[in-house]
C-alpha cells in the first residue's frame, strides 16, 4: 500500500521517514520529495508498506498526529496521472 505523507518538517531526512513508518510494519520504499534548487525537503513523501493492513495501521495512527511541531497528513496515495510532465 502506497501512502502520501504531507506537512513534514522541511529538515527531515529519508532515514527519519523510514524510521517513523517502520514501527508500523515493513517499509518497502520511502521516498522524500526534494527541491532540486535548495536540496531540502518539499515537506512531503511517499511510503510504500508491505501489506494493506500495515499501511492502514500507519495511516490511522499518524494522520493528524503532531510530529516535530507539525500536524502530519497521511492518506492513501492516488495513482499518478498519465500525460505531460511539468518541467
Amino acid at each position: 500500500m502506497k501512502l502520501f505523507i504531507g506537512n513534514l518538517p522541511y529538515d527531515i531526512t529519508e532515514p527519519e521517514v523510514l524510521e517513523l513508518f517502520s514501527t508500523y510494519g515493513e517499509v518497502v520504499n520511502a521516498s522524500l520529495v526534494i527541491d532540486h534548487f535548495s536540496g531540502r525537503s518539499k515537506g512531503f513523501a511517499f511510503v510504500e508498506m508491505a501489506t494493506r493492513s500495515e499501511g492502514h495501521r500507519a495511516m490511522e495512527t499518524l494522520n493528524k498526529k503532531e510530529y516535530r511541531h507539525r500536524q502530519l497528513v497521511c492518506n492513501e496515495a492516488k495513482p499518478q496521472k498519465k500525460g505531460k510532465r511539468r518541467r
